[in-house]
């Protein structure tokens, strides 16, 4: 088998690592309290660090929990006015008015409650006509006595908001797999919910390798690099509401290892950066010999790592997740976005599983690899097309930050004029 064929293709990976990695995300949960008390706290909460329901919130109350006027108006019995017209309207005393917050005493017949939005609809009534359409279209002092005039009928259920309309009690609220955000916040406390079950934020130990590293303000020395994997990946792991320890370790198999020992206990997922190749100072395909390390066909990004992992003290190892990329950091940053941030997004619901999608024609022509998928930088130009920023190389990090999109160009493809149609995700 020659080297290009043997290459992993792109949608194989993505699903070898969507299977091994969800899992392990989808363990940890604890119960978030929704009571008045904690709503507040709750809702910070969700804003900093998106929680996802895990298990189905059912109501327990109906919602609205009783029938309940719609507008300002008047709650009649839809008969009493089925003979009105302009030239002959129908005349009603008016009872006591009904606020919100209030239960009132039963309509009826030939009778006319002043009711408010939001406020009971009396018994016997079926139906509210709005201030506005009463002759007067005013509300009578309270205690006076006075009639109002109706000069079209009205239909039954008119301005009604029925009990349970929205939500029935016992029915699925918010289902499994919801984000938990304001809107879910507040159904979930109208409908009498005080506790639901939710995914916690995974917690992630991302390793930079290579003895060329110096962490960010620290002086360079010679042939030293700026660890710009560590931040960017903490970030873009942080976009996707996961929480994050981060180590650099230089090319030593056993520095490596101290540091997976030294993980803290509730790591679901290791994720290294560098030492992925088949060169003389690979320090994780080196040590993790149990993992699978290989080519997938993709530009950039092909040298790939994926398996499990031992972490912890011996006496209480355990096994996670490991999604190894490679160091160059443009490689790095795009096999996350390919690879790992759709399925961190479905475990914590923080932004969409996928990056708004979008295509359009380029405005230059794209030369390829035929039997690569390649993804370039790029960001469209005020007529809409494509336009390239910086060449294909794996280095390029200024044209990455320079970029609103990344462009798909699939294997089989090794040309595209000015003008053809291609493939975006939007990045920011």
């Amino acid at each position: 088998m020659d080297h290009e064929s043997s290459r992993r293709p792109l949608a194989d990976h993505a699903r070898a690592l969507a299977t091994l990695v969800g899992p392990a995300l989808a363990s940890a949960r604890r119960t978030l309290s929704v009571a008045p008390s904690a709503v507040l706290s709750a809702a910070r909460d969700a804003a900093s660090r998106p929680r996802v329901l895990v298990t189905d919130a059912a109501a327990a109350t109906h919602l609205p929990g009783f029938d309940n006027s719609q507008m300002d108006g008047y709650a009649v019995r839809a008969a009493d006015l089925a003979g009105a017209t302009p030239s002959d309207p129908v005349e009603l005393p008016v009872t006591a008015p009904v606020p919100a917050g209030t239960q009132p005493s039963p309509l009826g017949p030939g009778a006319a409650a002043p009711v408010m939005t939001g406020a009971p609809i009396p018994d016997g009534a079926d139906a509210v006509v709005k201030i506005e359409d009463a002759d007067p279209p005013a509300f009578p002092e309270p205690g006076a006595d006075a009639t109002v005039r109706f000069s079209t009928p009205v239909a039954p259920g008119a301005f009604v908001r029925r009990a349970g309309s929205d939500v029935a009690a016992g029915d699925v609220v918010v289902p499994a797999g919801t984000p938990l955000g304001p809107a879910q916040l507040g159904v979930l406390v109208a409908a009498g919910v005080t506790e639901v079950d939710v995914a916690e934020p995974p917690h992630v130990l991302l390793v930079s390798t290579g003895s060329e590293l110096v962490a960010a303000g620290e002086p360079l020395g010679p042939a030293q690099l700026y660890d710009a994997n560590g931040a960017m990946l903490t970030a873009a792991l942080a976009q996707v509401g996961v929480r994050t320890t981060h180590r650099v370790v230089p090319d030593d198999p056993a520095a490596l290892r101290a540091v997976l020992v030294d993980a803290p206990e509730d790591v679901a997922l290791v994720v290294t950066s560098g030492g992925v190749s088949a060169g003389a100072y690979e320090v994780v395909r080196q040590t993790l010999t149990d993992a699978w390390f290989g080519h997938v066909a993709v530009q950039p990004g092909g040298p790939q790592g994926l398996g499990t992992i031992a972490v912890g003290p011996v006496e209480a190892r355990r096994e996670v997740p490991l999604v190894a990329f490679p160091g160059n950091p443009v490689s790095a940053l795009v096999s996350f976005e390919l690879f790992l941030r759709p399925v961190l997004a479905t475990a914590t619901g923080a932004g969409p599983t996928l990056r708004p999608r979008g295509r359009a024609p380029l405005a230059e022509p794209v030369d390829s690899p035929a039997h690569l998928h390649q993804v370039r930088r790029g960001r469209l130009d005020a007529d809409g097309r494509v336009e390239m920023v910086g060449g294909p190389g794996s280095h390029l990090l200024a044209h990455l930050a320079a970029a609103t999109l990344l462009v798909h160009v699939p294997p089989g493809v090794a040309h595209l004029d000015e003008g053809d149609d291609v493939d975006y995700w939007e990045i920011r």
